[in-house]
């Protein structure tokens, strides 16, 4: 076993060393807690990343944003806000499809999800898995996902199985070599126990053998290096889809549409604007072009000010 501080190298994508800023232009990555706005509709989440994200203009975003809704299956909440704590939108089955849907508008060749079924009953989990096994035998998508205790149905999902102890890889396969190896290691595996919580409930007792872990049917490895690399060898072009003044514009439009969705923190941020204006204006009330006039102003507002501040903050 090598350890884990001797470990040194790069990291290859399709037997190439990873170009970082190109690589993500050709991945999605989903994080574990949904970074969603809760005033916006599912329609206009993934317009406003589609817009973002996609060359073409106001067309191309709405028909791949059509297309992406209707592969989800989000048609029935597309008008329906995501909605929070305080006002409950769509189910978090659904949030967790349109937080993947999100990173899916550039069509990304490879997409990472961290825990996608965490917090998600054993049905909406299963939905979510679906949809991902979906993706990667009509689109040919690398899809590559951490996941914890998952069901059996889950398990059937996935093509290989990456199963880690302290940093050290355990195996790495399909299910079937995982219980091949299981059974070579002296044990037998229960009747209706999930053969991967066995593994993990019997790590410490595996020897860790790179040779018998790694994939043992050498010609699934050849057909899996056939497999095109969906454009990550061509040219590594970074350039942005949109300009920065145009992403400014997006980005305003994203922000007015939950600023005055909330009307009351519209109207709170709008007297606190207008009282620091006010505040901040007297200091230079009477003000003259004297440079030592003004810092002497300056000085006595920030003296007469500041007991008062205290004294509010300390009761």
């Amino acid at each position: 076993m090598i350890p884990p501080c001797r470990v040194s190298g790069h990291v290859l994508v399709n037997e190439q060393k990873m170009n970082t800023r190109h690589f993500r232009r050709v991945s999605g990555y989903v994080t574990q807690d949904e970074a969603l706005f809760p005033f916006l509709t599912v329609r206009e989440t993934l317009m406003y990343s589609a817009r973002l994200r996609l060359r073409g203009g106001f067309q191309a975003a709405t028909a791949r944003v059509t297309a992406l809704v209707k592969e989800l299956g989000l048609e029935h909440v597309a008008e329906v806000r995501i909605g929070g704590e305080p006002r409950r939108g769509i189910s978090g089955g659904e949030k967790r499809r349109v937080s993947i849907g999100v990173d899916l508008v550039h069509d990304p060749a490879v997409l990472l999800l961290d825990e996608p079924t965490s917090g998600l009953d054993s049905t909406s989990a299963l939905h979510v898995a679906i949809l991902l096994k979906s993706m990667a035998l009509t689109q040919g998508k690398t899809i590559v996902l951490t996941i914890h205790q998952p069901g059996f149905r889950l398990l059937e999902q996935f093509d290989q199985i990456l199963l880690l102890s302290n940093g050290t890889v355990l195996h790495y396969g399909s299910l079937h070599h995982l219980e091949q190896l299981l059974i070579i290691a002296g044990h037998s595996i229960p009747r209706h126990v999930n053969v991967l919580e066995f593994a993990i409930e019997v790590a410490e007792t595996l020897d860790v053998d790179v040779v018998g872990s790694e994939i043992k049917d050498i010609e699934e490895y050849e057909y899996i290096r056939r497999i095109p690399d969906q454009g990550y060898a061509r040219g590594h072009n970074t350039s942005y889809a949109n300009f920065p003044f145009r992403e400014v514009i997006i980005l305003g439009q994203r922000f007015s549409n939950n600023i005055f969705r909330t009307k009351q923190l519209f109207l709170a941020r709008m007297i606190e604007a207008l009282l620091a204006g006010f505040v901040l204006g007297t200091v230079f009330k009477n003000a003259t072009n004297v440079p030592r006039d003004l810092k002497l102003q300056t000085h006595n507002w920030i003296f007469r000010v500041q007991p008062r501040l205290l004294a509010i903050f300390h009761n």
